[in-house]
């Protein structure tokens, strides 16, 4: 064989998976890819010592439809793909880069939901969360309806659920570290005892949520629509309620120290014997608003009271 070709052959190991390819392959028709860096020759990459594959720690289950994306442009068989599939393919394009894979895939899952308008299940759910949990990529459920799903006791820690249908779905004790939750639709979701420290709830849509005995420790509810919402013994320890919508929502022994509140709606909220301990309420609105037996001790509630403490 020439020695040409023989240079431009690439191994690759996908985490036990092989396959053979070619350096023009994985870097011309998505030059601007991590593939593509890799075997640019600006960069050295580690070979094992004995057949030289380039080892890639990712799953190896779908790299076939990389390759074939990256040889002739066609995405095939995508369609014969479930949604869950797709949704596993679709983190690799975007972990690898591959810009036009990505807008491929995209499309045929909105050509999917658009025929078939399935939605997910708690199985396919747990179904897809489980192998997943050792490596913790980023599962994005973005846009789908998950109305209604008993999702309880699970570990959805950093789960993608931005823009997402999720109206009366119950995540009681669910622990849902650092997931998303950017203008998601859950009125009367039930997030009872669920852990959800560090979340991104901003713009959420919270109206009548079941949210007693929730960690929202360091958690962004900015903008959040919480009007009705039942919030006792809730843990908001430096939580963000900027310019938060808490008409009418029971705030019964909250802990809401270092939370900052400014601008936020808080008329006929019930705060009775919640703790305040240095609170931001700048701007607030407290109109008819209960605050029998709160510890309000160090609240900012005047531009001058900065300075007591920091």
């Amino acid at each position: 064989m020439d020695s040409n070709a023989c240079s431009s052959i690439v191994r690759l190991n996908i985490c036990g998976k092989k396959f053979w390819t070619t350096v023009d392959t994985l870097t011309q028709r998505e030059p601007q890819s991590m593939l593509a860096a890799m075997f640019s020759g600006r960069h050295a990459v580690c070979k094992d010592s004995d057949k030289g594959y380039v080892f890639v720690d990712r799953d190896g289950k779908h790299f076939r439809h990389i390759l074939n994306w990256l040889r002739d442009g066609v995405a095939r068989n995508l369609y014969e793909l479930e949604r869950l599939e797709l949704l596993e393919l679709l983190q690799e394009a975007e972990y690898y880069q591959l810009l036009g894979l990505v807008d491929k895939i995209n499309e045929v899952l909105k050509v999917k939901d658009e025929q078939m308008n399935i939605d997910l299940t708690r199985t396919d759910i747990v179904k897809y969360v489980r192998p997943l949990m050792a490596s913790r990529p980023i599962l994005k459920l973005r846009g789908t309806n998950l109305s209604g799903l008993d999702l309880s006791k699970l570990d959805l820690s950093g789960v993608d659920f931005s823009f997402t249908c999720l109206k009366s779905v119950n995540f009681s004790h669910t622990v849902l570290h650092s997931a998303k939750f950017v203008e998601v639709d859950a009125e009367n979701a039930i997030f009872q005892n669920a852990m959800l420290f560090e979340c991104i709830f901003t713009m959420a849509n919270l109206c009548g949520a079941m949210l007693a005995g929730a960690n929202f420790k360091s958690a962004d509810l900015s903008s959040c629509i919480l009007r009705d919402a039942d919030l006792r013994s809730a843990k908001l320890l430096k939580a963000s309620l900027y310019k938060a919508n808490l008409e009418g929502a029971n705030m019964e022994e909250a802990d809401l120290s270092e939370a900052n509140l400014s601008q936020a709606k808080l008329k006929n909220a019930n705060f009775q014997h919640a703790r305040l301990y240095r609170a931001i309420l700048l701007e607030t609105c407290l109109e008819d608003a209960n605050l029998e037996g709160a510890n309000l001790f160090q609240a900012v509630r005047r531009p001058q009271d900065r300075t007591n403490w920091w």
